[in-house]
């Protein structure tokens, strides 16, 4: 038996889709559903390694948690993890098989070592496995919960598209349409995202959802039947602006710090001091949500630097990891942040290097495969030299560091050549100074109150973590909370007509349709 389905698209990047997605998810799941999400294609520097092995986006294994089902690499079978303005690496069911140029995988010439399964690294010779991918979803799920990507209205795009209509035509996808109201705007990026479409994909439209609205609803409703007389479709909710909603997600080249810096009220410190983090804000940082865990303790201030002079009152400072090692070497150097680091280092104070953060901390790099740089010099601060090879490392270990159980994930190419130091997890500790390649570790409790306490006494503050934050009961409840938005605010009834029977007969016709 297919299961429904329904596809999340929206009238821009960031328009809310991700979590619009996650919030169905959560909804459906606690009517006693059985369901998964889904998308087609991700541009990513924000991963995840399921279980198996696979890397995935980070907003697919979010809303698999939402779903309360395992993340797989069925959930998100392409993902791009960009190198550059102009290229990408091709992550093709949770295996990096080459790496290309946007002009190579959009359609035209162009990009370095493809992997054979790409022949050639054309984007629509990847859909036929992932619509494989999505029916065999249906055929496990009761429902399934795809996200677009970007813009359906991409017309540029259209004729090779794996992730909106292309997906949304081939598996007869009922589509809503998500608009970022406090950007404004928004009646004219649904009408115009709508006329941009063929007929055909108009037929799969049925409506729209406003989201981050701020006010009175009353206000916006002369506005919503103007839309449905312009197009013949009807908006199914108005979401309410929501503060605090900390969750993973997508990136592109640029990195939203939104799911990082809490906008909620916590609470305050245990101890008699706040313990401040900085994080270098390194070129293509990839995974920054490794310190949401951090900002969600009381008393633990976050923030991102991209200036010496901001960290010299922090307590904790955190080189993250990205998908440019020798890229964010030079970047630290040509900002002073690398000599700034290494005043820290011989004074004692705490630093910690994660993935490629790890990497650059070490003393020598060798890398013939992501810059084909050859041999640079690290800062010298972790006695590691690293060398970069051509398969990449994915896996969940599971350790013990500071006397916790701790688990991770890794997500790299470079591999590390440990020479001294105190054990620390796959890394190592040299007095104030912690490398490792595990991203998500801070994650565990119990492992996050150590480290603090570790942090805080080399830092001479009277910072205590609190002894009951849980970050699975955090996140658990901000999942919740994208159920309640749907919920109650979003016409339920008629969603779930959407996703067990499709777009509705006769939708009309909006001119002037596709080029």
């Amino acid at each position: 038996m297919r299961g429904g389905g329904l596809l999340v698209a929206g009238t821009t990047s960031d328009a809310g889709k991700s979590v619009v997605t996650a919030g169905i998810c959560r909804w459906l799941v606690r009517k006693g559903l059985k369901v998964a999400p889904f998308k087609g294609q991700n541009m990513s520097l924000n991963s995840f390694v399921t279980r198996e092995g696979a890397e995935i986006g980070r907003a697919q294994a979010m809303q698999a948690q939402a779903a309360r089902v395992e993340p797989t690499a069925l959930m998100n079978p392409v993902l791009l993890k960009p190198g550059g303005d102009r290229s990408s690496q091709v992550v093709l069911m949770g295996k990096p098989v080459g790496e290309l140029s946007a002009r190579g995988f959009f359609g035209g010439s162009g990009g370095s070592s493809p992997g054979k399964a790409l022949r050639g690294g054309r984007q629509k010779e990847l859909f036929e496995p992932v619509m494989a991918c999505l029916e065999e979803l249906r055929s496990t799920y009761d429902a399934v919960i795809c996200e677009g990507a970007g813009s359906p209205a991409e017309i540029n795009l259209r004729r090779t598209d794996i992730v909106n209509m292309g997906v949304a035509r081939a598996a007869r996808l009922p589509v809503v349409v998500v608009g970022d109201i406090d950007r404004g705007g928004v009646f004219a990026q649904f009408f115009g995202t709508t006329a941009l479409l063929s007929l055909e994909d108009q037929s799969l439209v049925a409506g729209y959802l406003v989201n981050k609205f701020r006010g009175d609803v009353s206000l916006l409703e002369p506005g919503l039947d103007m839309l449905y007389g312009l197009t013949g479709r009807r908006t199914f909710g108005v979401l309410p602006y929501a503060h605090g909603l900390g969750i993973d997600e997508e990136d592109g080249l640029r990195v939203s710090l939104r799911g990082t810096v809490r906008e909620s009220v916590v609470a305050p410190p245990v101890g008699a001091d706040v313990l401040r983090v900085a994080v270098c804000a390194v070129p293509l940082m990839s995974n920054f949500t490794d310190v949401d865990a951090l900002a969600a303790e009381p008393g633990v201030v976050v923030r991102f630097v991209d200036r010496p002079e901001e960290l010299v009152d922090a307590d904790l400072v955190v080189v993250p990891g990205t998908r440019g090692t020798v890229k964010a070497l030079a970047w630290l150097r040509e900002r002073g942040l690398a000599d700034a680091l290494a005043r820290r280092a011989a004074e004692g104070r705490p630093v910690l290097g994660i993935c490629g953060g790890f990497q650059a901390l070490g003393e020598r790099i060798e890398d013939e495969v992501e810059s084909r740089a050859g041999v640079v010099d690290g800062l010298g601060l972790l006695p590691v030299r690293v060398r970069f090879g051509v398969e990449k490392i994915l896996a969940r270990p599971v350790g013990e560091a500071l006397g916790e159980r701790v688990e991770g994930y890794e997500i790299h190419h470079g591999v590390a050549d440990v020479r001294g130091g105190e054990p620390f997890l796959d890394g190592c500790r040299v007095g104030s100074v912690w490398g490792t390649h595990w991203h998500g570790s801070l994650e565990g409790d119990g492992f996050r109150r150590a480290f603090l306490r570790e942090v805080a006494a080399a830092a001479g503050r009277r910072f205590v973590p609190a002894p009951d934050t849980s970050f699975g009961a955090l996140r658990e409840e901000q999942l919740d909370r994208l159920g309640d938005l749907i919920e109650e605010h979003a016409d339920t009834d008629a969603l779930l007509r959407l996703i067990e029977e499709g777009a509705p007969a006769g939708l009309p016709f909006v001119p002037p349709g596709a080029p």
